[in-house]
């Protein structure tokens, strides 16, 4: 019997050992695996459901294939009121619904389908869960509305440091932009 219960203790402490190096390593993934940013889940509902087609990647708004759409940087609305509208969309305009049944079994701003009537805003091209309209509209709350200009720091956020297309603001900001060193370059 002293054999078995050394034995018994031996595989008890390997299996704890392991146990401990499985959860060491376990966390470790799982942290490296989280998003630098909470928001993070919403700028990629942003650009999913393309939001940026009309509001632009800095949410200045203006012309777009769903009109002219206003601009979430001077937006007033709440937080509620953007996953509302995000949700319901806004009737009378372009600005189209992403929740899946709205007008029909979800009441949208106190309206169903019948009472839209002519003002019913278009359906979105994909449909959103609510927490991907929550992510959304946290995202917007803290990286877009109340905020000036757009500047570079924002777009490479956006885009990432690689996209040319921040290249615009880098010369408004007078940094050197991307292969202003090599020869070749049209002056400014």
């Amino acid at each position: 019997m002293t054999n078995g219960k050394r034995y018994f203790d031996t595989a008890l402490t390997g299996a704890a050992a392991v146990a401990v190096v499985l959860s060491t390593i376990y966390g470790a993934l799982a942290q490296s695996a989280a998003p630098s940013d909470p928001t993070d889940a919403g700028k990629a509902v942003f650009k999913r459901a393309n939001c940026f087609g009309c509001h632009k990647w800095h949410g200045n708004g203006g012309g777009g294939y769903g009109g002219d759409a206003l601009s979430l940087r001077k937006t007033e609305l709440t937080r509620e009121q953007i996953m509302e509208t995000v949700g319901c969309g806004r009737p009378g305009t372009g600005m189209p619904f992403f929740t899946r049944g709205a007008y029909d079994t979800v009441k949208c701003h106190d309206m169903n389908r019948q009472d839209a009537s002519d003002h019913m805003p278009p359906e979105a091209n994909t449909f959103l869960r609510p927490n991907d309209i929550e992510a959304v509209a946290d995202y917007v709350i803290a990286h877009i509305k109340g905020k000036g200009e757009p500047n570079y720091t924002e777009c490479v956020a956006f885009f990432g440091d690689t996209s040319r297309v921040c290249d615009v603001y880098k010369k408004a900001e007078g940094q050197p932009t991307t292969g202003s060193s090599r020869g070749g370059g049209k002056a400014n």
